[in-house]
């Protein structure tokens, strides 16, 4: 502000200068041009003291806040390790989950995580860095082997809805977090029905936004000491992309399915589809807002403005 006033007053001077050189030339007397020059600097200070936004007093204004929970469901079993999509799928996953960060939700929400086959789970928090910390630590490494299943980190999820209603104005009844679900994995299950907890998330109102990861066609398991993953019988394991599960999660609570592999990449649909989610209102208060006058300095400098052009100064007499 201070470089933009120094500019006005150096261009005003400019135009003095040149104004009496012209007016001495021409035999104008100063003070025949000199009610111009009040009406342009009067103009000129008015369009400063509007820029500058003088507020007299306080209005009150309302202010909604909404919630919304996010919960990253990511899968860690070892058919995660498979190299399909590059350079694993879960590398893959962390990857495109950590250039989305705090953007996932498209404004200030909590997010929780849970790493699937297992109950452990980070709490929802407002602290986007420590979500950036729990993506980066994932690894299928951090869990013993044993059987995959959806059906255990959805439960979870489902006992931490049922407490959770917000605060809502006085005299209206709780209201329900707008909660959603994005679980991130290669669709192999092989743990219980999951049409019952499917069934109780949809009566949640909680969407569940699913990404595939992974191919049809699949690929070996590679092991951390060399060679790759066999079955009980000896046979090498070929672990391919399960759609079904994650497209019957998706369809039956209201929510999107995407694949990610290396010649598709539905982050970006899901991205957009979560940002245009809405929240749940919270709660409606007002706040003291100072009131900002600025519209009448503005009004003042374009009515002097007006005044500068309407009128006239006579330089050469007939």
């Amino acid at each position: 502000m201070g470089l933009a006033a120094a500019l006005a007053l150096l261009l005003l001077l400019a135009h003095l200068r040149r104004s009496s050189r012209l007016g001495r030339a021409l035999g104008s007397r100063a003070r025949h041009r000199g009610w111009k020059l009040a009406l342009r600097v009067l103009a000129g200070a008015a369009l400063l003291a509007a820029a500058l936004g003088p507020a007299l007093g306080v209005s009150q204004q309302p202010v909604r806040t909404a919630g919304k929970d996010v919960w990253l469901l990511v899968d860690v079993s070892r058919s995660m390790d498979a190299p399909d999509v590059a350079p694993t799928r879960l590398l893959r996953a962390q990857a495109e989950l950590q250039q989305a960060g705090g953007t996932i939700s498209g404004r200030p929400a909590r997010a929780g995580g849970v790493r699937r086959r297992r109950r452990g789970a980070m709490p929802l928090t407002y602290d986007q860095e420590a979500v950036q910390v729990f993506i980066s630590t994932l690894r299928t490494s951090l869990l013993p082997s044993g059987p995959t299943t959806l059906r255990a980190p959805l439960e979870l999820v489902l006992s931490r809805l049922a407490p959770s209603p917000v605060a809502a104005p006085a005299g209206t009844a709780p209201l329900p977090r707008a909660t959603t679900l994005v679980v991130v994995s290669d669709g192999e299950d092989f743990g219980e029905n999951l049409e019952p907890v499917m069934q109780a998330l949809g009566r949640t109102g909680a969407r569940v936004y699913t990404v595939g990861v992974g191919t049809k066609e699949g690929t070996k398991i590679p092991k951390a000491g060399g060679g790759f993953v066999k079955d009980a019988r000896g046979q090498l394991v070929e672990s391919r992309l399960q759609e079904g599960p994650l497209l019957q999660l998706s369809a039956q609570t209201g929510g999107q399915y995407v694949e990610l592999n290396n010649k598709q990449n539905g982050f970006g649909p899901l991205l957009r589809s979560l940002r245009t989610m809405q929240g749940a209102v919270e709660q409606v208060r007002t706040v003291p807002v100072a009131d900002n006058r600025y519209r009448y300095p503005l009004a003042a400098a374009l009515l002097l403005l007006a005044l500068d052009i309407a009128l006239t100064v006579t330089i050469i007499r007939p």
